[in-house]
């Protein structure tokens, strides 16, 4: 994706999880390097949640003071594979896309929108199994598409529906989903 331009942000509730279950492993080096990730995750939101009680320039100090021991902690892992797997997220340029929503105004730490745009999706593939077919498999992704985008939009689903079957029968241009 960041070959085509987008600005990715890696989600941080998924990234809490996997640090809260180093934090509880039994390896005692585990356990502590997971709760010092913790404890800089927890002072990294308490601060990004009273940026509007700081000016923007002490903000930006004390994002960027929290960045900065948060990535020197996740580099320095214990010598082992969850610890190591965990750190190599942040070597290079890919630790800038666990950041972005600190910098991009519209930017979440999370894709809980996402996840929850998609959830009847997911919910109708497990009820239904799913389609066999090719075809099957095209007219869901565009059913869901257009029901998620009319949603987004406040649009009926039901009248839009409606109109692009109409003007398939009648043979003209179907409705747009653009706004």
């Amino acid at each position: 994706m960041s070959d085509c331009g987008a600005l990715l942000q890696f989600c941080w509730a998924h990234l809490i999880r996997d640090i809260r279950f180093l934090a509880d492993h039994t390896s005692a080096s585990l356990r502590h390097w997971g709760q010092k990730l913790l404890d800089l995750v927890k002072k990294l939101f308490d601060t990004w949640h009273r940026a509007d009680k700081l000016t923007e320039a002490g903000f930006a100090r004390s994002m960027d003071r929290i960045r900065r021991a948060f990535l020197e902690a996740v580099r320095r892992p214990p010598s082992r594979s969850e610890a190591l797997t965990l750190a190599d997220r942040f070597r290079g340029k890919k630790a800038e896309n666990y950041f972005r929503f600190l910098t991009t105004p519209g930017i979440e730490p999370t894709n809980n929108l996402t996840e929850q745009a998609i959830r009847h999706i997911v919910i109708d593939r497990h009820i239904t199994q799913g389609a066999r077919g090719e075809r099957g498999r095209h007219w869901s992704e565009r059913v869901w598409t257009m029901i998620a985008t009319c949603r987004q939009q406040n649009r009926s689903v039901f009248h839009f529906f409606c109109n692009a079957i109409n003007a398939q029968f009648q043979k003209e241009t179907a409705p747009s989903l653009l706004p």
